[in-house]
């Protein structure tokens, strides 16, 4: 008999009742060092004072109203990103592929608009994700989550990740975008190299393609800068974000430049949802505290700290832990062993992580992570290792 809950999570067999920081607690009273952040999505970590208090205040006010009307928490969120961004317009959803939904039409869109219609398929990368729609299980490309959906969602074209030569290869009349993550998080958190992304920045400009970028795990935050591709010095045309930028309540966004959003006018999209006060209250406390001053200088330095103590764990446990990747708090250690039996045993000593394609355990920790928490992980992966290694 099937569950009242559909069977498509292979959940671990605990719940939670409370979260403190970067610290989970259990129904059973066990606490959790939690390395997984909701899949990057609780970045101050669990129950933020100024969080709670943006949420509460908002929920004793107005949840919802639409966006046939004014949402000025909607105004002064738009605002403060495009003032700390590249951008000059936003659209807010409830999710990642919300956003990514948002960027592919509009990738489509600022063609069509300009007379070229025909220019209407985008460029991926293999070992991508991008979401859990038609369109953007399309984008990324994947069998394994392709499978049994039927045809894909055709324009979507994919080469090798960090690679420009087949990438100009693929290039044709009806190419309209190029759609990139920074670090690839599912596909096994593979960074892209600075040249490549600035690369991509090059060839979009050469052949007046769009390009986008899926920020949606390594944004907010979460690299160390505001959004990973500062690292490289490039900008893109459009970019999806989510997760952290919500800090546990769901939202995402969909931000462009003027002219990449010249062809999204009244009635091309919209979302019931998407942008409403609750969302708008938490965002706008989110962003309160990552653009304070001082707060992602204080992620580098943690990040820095971490993946040096990872580094040594790694290393002194060669038969286990083969390499760490990644960059800032979006980290990986691929494994020699499986890496969900890694997860697991990291579980059973009380370390929550998440898997990750390429054999890669992933690490995700709040952004306000400090010595103790680090010191903390340390001790648990050094004895998974060891004991791993005796077994």
């Amino acid at each position: 008999m099937i569950p009242a809950v559909l069977p498509t999570y292979a959940r671990a067999d605990i719940a939670f009742d409370r979260g403190e920081g970067a610290w989970l607690f259990a129904t059973d009273g066990r606490k959790y060092l939690d390395f997984a952040s909701g899949v990057a999505v609780t970045a101050l970590g669990h129950a933020h004072p100024h969080l709670v208090a943006a949420l509460t205040e908002q929920a004793k006010k107005l949840w919802h109203c639409s966006n046939l009307f004014q949402i000025p928490g909607q105004q002064r969120l738009a605002e403060r990103l495009v003032a700390n961004t590249f951008a000059d317009t936003v659209f807010f959803g409830n999710s990642g592929a919300e956003a990514l939904e948002c960027a592919i039409k509009m990738t489509r869109k600022y063609h069509s608009a300009n007379g070229h219609p025909e220019k209407y398929r985008i460029i991926g990368f293999n070992g991508s994700f991008h979401g859990r729609t038609l369109a953007t299980l399309a984008a990324a490309g994947n069998e394994k989550y392709l499978a049994g959906f039927g045809p894909p969602v055709d324009g979507f074209d994919h080469v090798a990740f960090n690679n420009l030569n087949e990438l100009r290869a693929a290039i044709t009349k009806e190419t309209a975008g190029i759609l990139v993550e920074p670090v690839q998080g599912e596909g096994g958190v593979r960074p892209a190299d600075p040249e490549f992304l600035r690369g991509l920045r090059s060839v979009a400009d050469e052949f007046g393609l769009l390009l986008v970028f899926d920020e949606v795990q390594t944004g907010t935050g979460r690299s160390g800068k505001l959004f990973a591709h500062e690292w490289a010095g490039v900008t893109p045309d459009i970019m999806a974000i989510a997760k952290g930028i919500g800090g546990g309540f769901p939202m995402g966004a969909c931000l462009a430049t003027e002219k990449a959003a010249k062809g999204m006018t009244t009635g091309t999209h919209g979302s019931t949802f998407g942008g409403n006060p609750l969302a708008m209250a938490v965002g706008n406390a989110v962003l309160d505290v990552i653009l304070a001053p001082g707060f992602l200088d204080k992620v580098q330095r943690e990040a820095a700290r971490l993946q040096e103590r990872l580094r040594f764990v790694v290393g002194k446990y060669p038969s286990v832990y083969a390499e760490l990747r990644g960059q800032g708090l979006l980290l990986g250690i691929k494994t020699v062993v499986p890496n969900t039996e890694v997860v697991k045993r990291l579980q059973e000593e009380g370390m929550l992580t998440a898997g990750a394609g390429d054999n890669v355990v992933r690490l995700l920790p709040p952004l306000i992570i400090g010595k103790a928490e680090i010191d903390a992980a340390e001790v648990i992966l050094d004895k998974v290792g060891r004991e791993w290694g005796k077994a």
